[in-house]
């Protein structure tokens, strides 16, 4: 089989076995029996545990790897026990044990995102490939792979109950057995001697000597805290509106996967204009029009209905594709010039642990409490001023927008822009 094609289809399954189950499961949690005033909360927590995942297992996986056992193997092996977890997590009705269950399917899935990037690289280079041209249409089918899961549980009915759970452990299990099909990854017999600390990628913290460079770390850690917010809530938000009697039979309401999906979407598009932008405005202005999409995401969620606001709510979707691409892509690309090329990889694990890891805990915590104070429970049933809660979050985007502004010092030169369209 062509190797491009098997990367694509390795692509394609590693996100489409997350687009099961990461948008519906917030909507999902709210379905589950239990005490509703401090549901936002354990929704937040539960989405927290990728972060908490992605502070060590990455790096664990990665030392396996690296050292004992082949890329594509350990990668199979990851998604295997992903997938018994989530066969798991289909089993139960309590909330508070969900969360358990997530826990542990994140503590297998979160390194695997590393891992197929691994894989890909490896075997790209191995064959001769130009690694830079090849792997970005080839990571794009990611995304499709993930939208694609999204519409299949949508259309199949199953973002409100345990049957996405069931369908993403069977997805797991065939992506594992793929995953041990692929060529061979040789493991690195380095002789270079490298300390602990560098194994694990803790020598890029010597970044945060730099002020401009801890400045940048800081923002992009409350950053990250917005990322997976829509994800947390946009579908129990757009579901909220299946209470009233107008929009009951609405499409939002009838098809809020498929409406969510509208994000990624639009992420795939907005990616193509990262060159323009990029040499154009440069990193600082990218960054903050990434923020003022943000500011818009929520805003236009806090405004949109099924019905008048339907638009509104199509606007938030198309500039989540703005506000999600051109934080992620810029600040890595600020982070690979700013580095030495000593502890580039290092320092790109440093980015995402900030973003992924602190970043999406402290953002699960802050969340969720935002959910709940804006919550009233009646008869244990939740009733949640949804107007407030994402105009709460637009305000924290708005904030950091403005900081951001003023204590982020950057001047833009076209000489300190990658060219990622070469």
């Amino acid at each position: 089989m062509n190797l491009n094609f098997r990367l694509i289809t390795m692509n394609f399954l590693q996100f489409f076995v997350w687009g099961i189950w990461l948008i519906s499961l917030g909507g999902y949690m709210f379905t589950l029996p239990g005490d509703m005033s401090v549901r936002g909360s354990l929704v937040g927590s539960t989405y927290g545990t990728m972060g908490w995942a992605s502070l060590f297992m990455p790096a664990l996986m990665g030392i396996i790897a690296d050292k004992y056992l082949r890329a594509e193997i350990v990668l199979g092996i990851c998604h295997l026990l992903a997938g018994v977890c989530l066969y798991y997590a289909g089993t139960l009705t309590n909330a508070n044990d969900l969360y358990y269950a997530i826990f542990f399917t994140s503590c297998f899935y979160m390194p695997t995102i590393a891992l197929s990037n691994s894989v890909s690289y490896t075997l790209l280079s191995k064959n001769n490939f130009d690694v830079q041209k090849s792997f970005a249409p080839i990571r794009v089918w990611g995304t499709i792979g993930f939208i694609v899961a999204e519409w299949l549980v949508d259309l199949l009915g199953w973002t409100g109950n345990n049957k996405q759970f069931n369908f993403a452990a069977v997805a797991e299990v065939a992506t594992a057995m793929f995953c041990f099909t692929l060529p061979a990854c040789n493991i690195n017999k380095s002789i270079e001697k490298k300390s602990f600390s560098q194994i694990l990628g803790l020598d890029a913290f010597v970044l945060f000597k730099d002020k401009k460079m801890a400045v940048f770390f800081l923002f992009a850690m409350l950053i990250g805290a917005a990322l997976q917010i829509t994800n947390m809530f946009g579908t129990s938000f757009l579901l909220d509106f299946g209470t009233v009697d107008v929009y009951k039979n609405s499409f939002a309401v009838k098809h809020s996967n498929i409406m969510i999906s509208l994000s990624q979407i639009s992420e795939t598009l907005f990616i193509l204009t990262i060159p323009f932008v990029l040499k154009r405005y440069g990193i600082k202005k990218v960054m903050l029009i990434s923020l003022s999409a943000w500011v818009l995401r929520f805003g236009l969620f806090g405004i949109g209905n099924p019905g008048s606001g339907f638009i509104f709510l199509i606007m938030s979707m198309v500039v989540y594709g703005m506000a999600f691409d051109f934080f992620n892509i810029s600040g890595s690309l600020y982070v690979e010039k700013q580095t030495d090329s000593k502890i580039r990889s290092s320092a790109q694990g440093l980015f995402m642990l900030m973003t992924n890891g602190l970043g999406a805990i402290f953002g699960g915590l802050f969340a969720g409490k935002i959910v709940d104070y804006f919550t009233t429970t009646v008869n244990n049933v939740g009733v949640k001023d949804w107007q407030s809660i994402w105009f709460s979050f637009a305000v924290y985007a708005f904030i950091i927008l403005v900081f951001f502004l003023l204590l982020f010092r950057y001047k833009h030169s076209e000489e300190d822009v990658i060219a990622i369209e070469n």
